[in-house]
């Protein structure tokens, strides 16, 4: 479905039903991916050659909606998706406490949530959380690395990260969603891509010339302004804020950190700064013996303002009311 049908959609029936948001999402999440609709579609298309050259027994288990969402992490986790939706209760992490909270929130009487929405992944969207890292790649080697090199380098990671959220009780978000009788649905990488191409294009029109100026920068849109109140506003990791930024390559999708080997490759390749929602203390390492400096503009506030930027296109085509919750804080703009 194209995001311009999805969007028809909406505008004939006046009202929006749980698949139209989420088709909506997913669409609106290809249009913000730093690859490139075309690169997102050919990877759609080489789905569909695997999918049709599968046994009969294999399609059966074959995850047929990777077939028009790349993104495994977005998902409907609860509902057939024809449920009308106008209130959503909007959050970074809903988990068994948020789904008690939208229950006693439709027992007070004060309006009906309709729809659960969280940005992390839950149940089988965290399961397959792993599987969108390999965007990771080809966003690499826009920034120089060899796509060899950056596959090579992330094949490993994404093996760390598949084998470590195995082992997790992924489905008690989504099990709870369901004995409440709750729509629940997930909203990660489509959301992630929109902050990532948000603070991409302003640093490329804006061109902070050091990091005290990005920090300056970031300080300035409202999600981060708000950070500062609690504590956790943008901060300089690696550097300093006179030190100059060069290059900057904004780091926000694909999952979760990428292997930490690939800034070196970068720094090789002309990128002296990278923004981050958050780093590891080995990555942090890796990056200042790279010579690379590190912005982080914070997790839960860059996460806030992806979801922000694409619920206002979402809001633009349906009569919702947005309820925000869990370190969420719903900001829009015209």
């Amino acid at each position: 479905m194209s995001l311009k049908y999805a969007l028809e959609i909406t505008e004939r029936s006046g009202t929006m039903k749980l698949r139209q948001i989420y088709e909506l999402a997913v669409q609106c999440g290809i249009d913000a991916d730093p690859r490139g609709r075309k690169a997102v579609e050919a990877e759609l298309k080489k789905a569909k050659k695997c999918y049709d050259e599968l046994k009969k027994d294999e399609k059966e288990d074959f995850d047929k909606e990777s077939l028009r969402n790349p993104y495994a992490d977005t998902r409907i986790l609860n509902g057939n998706g024809n449920e009308n939706v106008k209130r959503i209760l909007a959050g970074i992490d809903m988990e068994v406490g948020e789904m008690l909270l939208a229950h006693i929130l439709n027992q007070k009487g004060k309006g009906k949530i309709d729809l659960v929405l969280a940005h992390h992944p839950e149940g089988r969207a965290l399961a397959g959380l792993y599987s969108v890292m390999k965007m990771q790649e080809d966003i690499f080697q826009k920034f120089g690395v060899p796509i060899n090199i950056a596959e090579g380098l992330m094949a490993k990671r994404i093996g760390e990260v598949e084998r470590g959220v195995a082992p997790i009780n992924h489905t008690r978000s989504e099990d709870a969603a369901k004995l409440l009788g709750i729509p629940f649905a997930c909203f990660h990488t489509v959301a992630d891509n929109h902050v990532e191409s948000y603070l991409q294009n302003l640093f490329d029109r804006k061109k902070p010339e050091t990091l005290g100026e990005i920090v300056k920068l970031l300080n300035e849109i409202p999600e981060y302004k708000g950070a500062i109140k609690h504590s956790t506003g943008p901060k300089i990791f690696v550097g300093s804020p006179e030190k100059k930024a060069g290059k900057i390559f904004v780091n926000m999708t694909g999952g979760t950190e990428p292997a930490k080997e690939i800034y070196e490759k970068l720094s090789n390749n002309g990128v002296g700064t990278m923004v981050e929602m958050h780093i590891s203390e080995d990555i942090k390492k890796e990056a200042e013996k790279a010579n690379i400096n590190v912005v982080v503009a914070t997790h839960i506030a860059s996460d806030t303002l992806g979801l922000n930027l694409l619920l206002d296109k979402i809001e633009k085509k349906g009569k919702l009311e947005v309820i925000p919750c869990s370190g969420f804080r719903r900001i829009r703009r015209k």
